[in-house]
Parts: C-alpha cells; sequence; structure tokens
C-alpha cells in the first residue's frame, strides 16, 4: 500500500499515439490536509474512494489506500468536495517496460497534462519517452489535491 510515483509535465500530444486505453474521469477531493487526503473519483462506470498519506520530503512516496464503491455512491459524495472538480482524460502509455498515466484536463484546468510512473523503487532506471518533460514531482502545485482548491496554475 505505498505508492511510488514520480511527475512530469508533458510536451507535446505524441503520447496520444502510444496510448492503449483512454479512460474520462472526474475527482474530487474531501479533505486536502497535507498529512492525508480523501479522494473521490468516478472513472468510466465505477466509484472509487481514495485515503493517501503525507508524502515523503522528495514527493516519490507515499501510503495509499484505494477501494472501489459504487458509481452512485461515488456520484453523491462528490457534491462534497473541495471547490473544483477535476474533470480529464487518462491514457495508459506502455514504454520501455513502464506504464505511463497522462492525464490531460479540461475544464477550468484546461491545457494541462501531466504523466506519473509508479516505480518499484524511488531510485528504479525508467526509459523517458520524447514527449515528456520536466518532472514535477514533489512540487506541490501540481498535486490533485491542490489543483482541486483553485483555477488556475
Amino acid at each position: 500500500m505505498i505508492e511510488i510515483e514520480r511527475k512530469f509535465l508533458v510536451l507535446s500530444e505524441d503520447y496520444k499515439q502510444q496510448a492503449t486505453t483512454k479512460i474520462s474521469m472526474v475527482q474530487g477531493f474531501l479533505n486536502t490536509d497535507a498529512q492525508r487526503t480523501v479522494r473521490v473519483r468516478v472513472m468510466g462506470n465505477k466509484g472509487f474512494l481514495t485515503v493517501k498519506g503525507k508524502s515523503s520530503e522528495n514527493g516519490t512516496t507515499r501510503f495509499e489506500w484505494e477501494r472501489e464503491i459504487s458509481l452512485e455512491d461515488a456520484r453523491q459524495l462528490l457534491p462534497l468536495c473541495e471547490d473544483f472538480i477535476l474533470d480529464k482524460t487518462r491514457y495508459i502509455v506502455p514504454f520501455g517496460g513502464h506504464t505511463f498515466e497522462v492525464d490531460a484536463f479540461h475544464g477550468v484546468h484546461k491545457g494541462l497534462v501531466i504523466a506519473e510512473i509508479e516505480l518499484q523503487s524511488e531510485d528504479e532506471a525508467f526509459e523517458k519517452p520524447d514527449w515528456l518533460g520536466q518532472e514535477v514531482t514533489g512540487d506541490v502545485q501540481y498535486y490533485n489535491s491542490e489543483l482541486s482548491k483553485r483555477k488556475h496554475l
């Protein structure tokens, strides 16, 4: 239940040609405290509730607990969330033996595209595609929980 991930800005839309899956999602945050966040997500026709602990100092590692909940429950919880519900399309992009999840945001965050890669260890090597830009791991302004509280970067 420990999540190790790194985040990057995306330079181009080339990832779309490499994507094997594309799914729409909306998510909101019931709690955005730095010590713990509680997220509600509707992904396709499923609902999820996720609790994440405080990030490590470098932002790569933290506790994560996620459970599927009914779609109806998720939809009922979304209105209780922080001001801005995040609307995005997630692209699953296999590359170099790893999988990148690329989130293209819509609505108030339109134009923001962030790629995440989950790793087995903080120092695990991975191949970087040409469309991968600046690393923003640990940069709080790119946390989804922060984006749920404001309109623009």
